[in-house]
């Protein structure tokens, strides 16, 4: 049977196979017709966009009425047919997207179109403009024509392409050449040769794949008129000594290269015309093969189907019940049996079937005597692996093997069971296993005795319970997410034991949503939390302590920060007066009455001191008791064991802030003194000069000027000594002048700041602008003195080190605080931590609580500003 049906079947595949083949052929045939009648919708498309091209430049070059009607009816013409490429490209498949290219040179158009509107482009310009997308639609007609299923349509194709391209090259060349007409006195660098050489090269290609008819009708269309007046004007302009006379003029050009390109056309729409019945005609030849195979085709399954009915009465019957036993057997039914006992080689597969379910029943027992000893833990049992061959005695092998595995495992889980079971209550950490339904399934050791609770009250109400009131709404949100599925890790809230108090229990979890069950693991994270909770505190207030703050902020702060970490009902901070009596200066968290008796016990041991509910611990400055720190429960429970020594870090803050305050009072202090003994000395030694020095020049200047008056007849050298004597007194006297009006000048005792800062604008070297916003009444005298040096120092320093141009001074007085800015445009670069003068300044305002600021970029000039503290009752 498989000799007859052998052959037959070869016979039949290789029909079949050529008819595929005939069909695939006779498909891409059909593609290709399709693809050439839409490239020639397209080559429709570019006749119409070169005429548009023409005739826009037209329009550009030389407007009118009768130009833009024609642009405008040429504009429509490309529409036109823009829209039946558009129209005949819809739904085309394949590997080109002509639809999403055709689209895109539409928008392309309609933006050059804008430009043409606004004049912006000059006629090359838009002869480019219009050649980008000649290019893309040439491209585009070409590889539609690219499929060239059979020789002839290839040639055809290429045929059609060249002509194409050399009608495109003649239509650039007449635009070219029309702007070179237009205007043929300008200056041109255009290079005309080239597009005879390239229309050269295009034709070529299209003689040697041509036929002989279309070859002799481009012949006779370039020896035409037209053409002859072409190829004469290439060959003057081509001459570098010709005569620009004997240029063709713009329209004459124009009427010879329009008819010339249009018989081109014609020849090219031959072309297109033989490449669509090439393509036909391949068609249908191709269609007429593939009827004649599948007529053969249908002949020889004919035959085929006669065979196999024939063949069935002998074959299919026994045939389906071997097939049926066979996929019971594989289904698992050993109760089939294939009754078919012939002896050819069926029968010999059914007996083999047979065999073969017998077998599988006796393994089957094996296996299911396997199963059973599992269920009843007889790990020991093993089947018999003798009672089989070949694979079925090696399956059994390895079942027993897998029952050895199995019995070790077995063994090994129990250890490790026992294992986890040691490490679980020997555990320092929480470990339980709880339920997604919010009950504990199991919990260690260690929850009982960090919580106080007994298991059985842990496991027999919902852990959310014991978990603070504050806290459930986390927790639960929490417990959400586990039941979706997410890993928990670092998680923080708190259960209250059973005495009342607080625990932070830190947890990791990993939920098991299969089994509804959740494995955690938490860590009492209480003292870890209380000791940051304490060093938070200890630095906010060392901070405070380090910035400097007046003390009365730092003691509230001390007794806030007390309160916090204590969690206490109240916390205050004392200093204890000569008699005794302590005074509050700062509290929190309630009244400090309730820490009298603590505070009491401190003034008395001067040590930490723990008095019913309340604690309290001394404040030691330089070695003796300045006051006490004190707190008070919240409730009827005293304060938790340790509170006096975590109490006592806090009051060594507060005796640092005490000692670095003090010490800030000295130095203010000092500082103000000396500044007010140099001024105090300036104005002594202003006025000792005054009333001693000055008044003895005088008194000599008198003295000289009687001697002078005295002598009638003095003989010249006498009389010249003198004068030179009395003009130095009169110089030193100048000089000496200036200098005690230098070390405290007068106007600024007498007329104020004001006065005294236009005089130094006045005497300064270079211009100064005043802007000053001063109180009708004088300033405390040491203000005026210092605004009065920072100014004449710093115009000082512009003059002398600055370099600058202009300075500007401004002063003004609001919220009680006198602020002066100088500013000048010289060279910056002014540096506090370098030179005295600045230094010295910083000193001066800051003795009387002021401060001062300087900003001096490099390049950028410098500007000083001082704020200075007024006295509420001088304003």
């Amino acid at each position: 049977m498989l000799l007859v049906l052998l052959p037959v079947t070869g016979m039949l595949a290789f029909t079949v196979f050529g008819a595929v083949s005939q069909w695939h052929d006779a498909q891409t045939l059909r593609d290709f017709r399709t693809a050439t009648a839409l490239s020639f919708r397209t080559t429709a498309l570019t006749d119409a966009i070169a005429r548009e091209r023409i005739a826009a430049v037209q329009a550009r070059l030389r407007p009118g009425p009768a130009t833009l009607e024609e642009r405008a009816t040429a504009q429509r013409a490309t529409d036109r047919a823009l829209n039946a490429a558009l129209l005949g490209a819809a739904g085309r498949p394949g590997p080109t997207d002509v639809t999403g290219r055709l689209a895109a040179r539409n928008r392309q158009l309609h933006a050059l179109r804008v430009q043409l509107g606004t004049d912006s482009l000059t006629a090359p310009q838009l002869a480019a403009q219009y050649d980008t997308i000649e290019d893309d639609l040439l491209e585009l007609a070409a590889s539609l024509e690219s499929g060239r299923p059979t020789r002839t349509s290839g040639q055809a194709a290429d045929t059609h392409i060249a002509l194409l391209n050399a009608i495109e090259a003649a239509e650039r060349e007449r635009t070219e050449l029309a702007v070179l007409f237009d205007t043929p006195d300008a200056p041109h660098a255009t290079a005309t040769d080239r597009w005879s050489a390239l229309e050269k090269a295009l034709l070529d290609d299209f003689g040697r794949t041509a036929p002989a008819d279309l070859k002799g009708r481009l012949y006779v269309a370039l020896l035409q008129h037209p053409g002859l007046v072409v190829r004469k004007t290439r060959e003057t302009l081509a001459d570098p000594h010709a005569d620009r006379n004997a240029w063709p003029t713009y329209a004459s050009w124009l009427t010879a290269s329009t008819q010339r390109i249009e018989t081109l056309r014609g020849i090219q729409h031959r072309a297109a015309a033989e490449l669509g019945r090439d393509a036909a005609r391949d068609l249908d030849t191709a269609r007429t093969r593939e009827a004649r195979d599948l007529s053969v085709s249908l002949a020889v399954l004919a035959a085929v189907t006669v065979l196999a009915l024939t063949l069935r009465l002998s074959i299919t019957r026994p045939l389906s019940e071997v097939s049926a036993g066979a996929r019971a057997l594989s289904e698992g039914d050993l109760s089939y049996d294939i009754r078919y006992a012939g002896r050819d080689e069926l029968g010999a597969v059914a007996d083999t079937f047979r065999e073969l379910r017998v077998t599988t029943e006796r393994l089957a027992g094996e296996i299911n005597t396997m199963n059973t000893a599992i269920d009843d833990n007889r790990l020991g049992h093993r089947a018999d692996v003798a009672a089989f061959e070949g694979t079925w005695a090696q399956l059994l092998g390895g079942m027993n093997g897998t029952m050895a595995s199995f019995a070790a495992a077995h063994g090994r889980r129990d250890k490790a069971e026992q294992e986890l079971a040691s490490i679980f209550h020997l555990s320092l950490d929480l470990l339980c296993i709880a339920g997604l339904d919010g009950y504990f399934k199991r919990v260690n050791p260690a929850f009982e005795q960090t919580l106080g609770h007994s298991a059985d009250t842990l496991l027999g109400r919902p852990w959310l319970e014991f978990v603070h009131p504050e806290d459930r709404a986390r927790t639960r949100a929490v417990l959400d997410r586990l039941a979706s599925g997410v890993e928990l890790a670092e998680f923080e809230n708190r259960f209250v034991r059973d005495d009342g108090t607080e625990r932070w229990l830190q947890w990791s979890a990993r939920p098991v949503t299969a089994d509804g069950l959740i494995y955690a693991a938490a860590r009492d994270v209480t003292e870890s939390r209380r000791a940051a909770r304490e060093q938070a505190a200890l630095r906010r207030v060392a901070t405070l302590v380090a910035r400097g703050v007046p003390p009365h902020e730092v003691f509230s702060e001390v007794a806030d920060q007390v309160g916090k970490v204590l969690s206490s009902g109240s916390a205050a901070v004392l200093r204890y007066g000569a008699d005794g009596a302590a005074t509050v200066l700062g509290s929190a968290r309630g009244p400090a009455t309730e820490a009298e008796t603590a505070a009491a016990e401190v003034a008395r041991t001067a040590r930490p001191a723990r008095v019913g509910r309340s604690v309290g611990a001394p404040i030691v400055v330089d070695d003796r008791l300045w006051g006490a720190v004190v707190a008070a429960a919240a409730g009827p429970e005293p304060l938790p064991p340790g509170t006096e020594s975590r109490l006592a870090d806090f009051t060594e803050l507060v005796a640092t802030a005490l000692a670095n305050a003090d010490s800030r009072d000295q130095l203010t202090a000092s500082r103000a003194r000396v500044v007010a003994a140099g001024d105090a000395s300036r104005r002594r030694i202003e006025r000792d000069l005054h009333d001693g020095v000055q008044q003895r020049l005088v008194s000599l200047q008198l003295d000289l000027r009687m001697a002078q008056s005295m002598l009638d007849e003095q003989p010249e050298e006498l009389a010249e000594q003198l004068d030179h004597i009395a003009k130095g007194l009169d110089d030193t006297f100048a000089d000496l002048l200036q200098v005690a009006r230098g070390i405290h000048p007068a106007i600024l005792s007498k007329g104020g700041l004001g006065p005294a800062l236009r005089a130094l604008a006045r005497r300064s070297a270079v211009p100064v602008e005043l802007d000053l916003r001063l109180p009708a009444g004088r300033l405390p005298e040491g203000i005026e003195v210092a605004v009065y040096y920072v100014t004449s120092e710093c115009l000082t320093n512009a003059v002398k080190h600055a370099r600058a141009s202009f300075v500007a001074v401004s002063a003004r007085v609001e919220n009680d605080v006198l602020e002066v800015t100088i500013a000048d445009d010289g060279v910056g670069g002014a540096d506090l931590g370098h030179g005295s003068g600045l230094i010295g300044l910083v000193d001066r305002v800051e003795a009387i609580g002021g401060k001062l600021h300087v900003a001096s970029p490099p390049g950028e000039g410098t500007t000083l500003t001082v704020r200075l503290p007024l006295p509420r009752t001088d304003m």
